[in-house]
């Protein structure tokens, strides 16, 4: 397996960004990103790409819409062993994405407040990190995800000693994305089956 070439990082919890942008960027990965954490890193002088300039395809529908694109799922999840996916990936001029790390939406901490509407916590509802996230943990045999800080460490001593993660640590990695994105859509499910849609505004035209 080839060295590591590009990252797409996507974070609600920044801890420890800095460093892990930085060193990824010291060991010449290209970093691809969206909004706040694109932000954030460059405000530490990291070089970031948007999505936006990587698809080539803007952020719509109040961002609704910015990581659900075939440049991004194309990228993550094409088997680097296959030829007919290279040739594809070639065709169309496309480009592997070889690490994601990417928080979800803070859907529990949203409906924790007793006066979270119908409304909000829909918009706290994650489409796109859910998707890159599964994409990127279905595809471990090459693709590296993480969604805790914690891994940041020794995701980063192995791309240095190795120049990519290993199976062993790639495999472990999406289980703990299997497991998180089970419980984030095991909360929502919870939370609107209590939901009383006879008295809610919601459902009555309202927001």
């Amino acid at each position: 397996m080839g060295n590591m070439q590009r990252a797409l990082i996507s974070l609600t919890d920044k801890t420890g960004i800095e460093d892990f942008a930085g060193e990824l960027q010291s060991l010449g990965i290209e970093i691809l990103s969206t909004g706040g954490t694109a932000k954030k890193m460059r405000e530490n002088n990291i070089a970031v790409k948007d999505v936006a300039e990587f698809t080539g395809f803007p952020e719509m529908l109040d961002g609704r819409v910015k990581t659900l694109h075939p440049k991004v799922h194309a990228g993550i999840l094409f088997l680097r062993n296959n030829v007919s996916h290279e040739e594809q990936m070639a065709g169309h001029g496309l480009q592997q994405i070889d690490l994601v790390a990417v928080n979800l939406y803070a859907f529990d901490k949203a409906t924790s407040d007793p006066a979270c509407t119908v409304a909000n916590a829909i918009e706290n509802i994650d489409i796109g990190g859910p998707t890159m996230l599964r994409a990127a943990a279905k595809n471990f045999q090459y693709v590296t995800v993480i969604v805790d800080p914690g891994d940041y460490p020794q995701v980063i001593a192995e791309v240095k000693e190795h120049g990519n993660t290993t199976l062993e640590t790639r495999f472990r990695l999406a289980v703990k994305v299997f497991q998180l994105t089970s419980s984030y859509d095991t909360a929502i499910a919870a939370w609107l089956a209590k939901v009383d849609t006879a008295s809610n505004a919601h459902f009555k035209g309202g927001a």
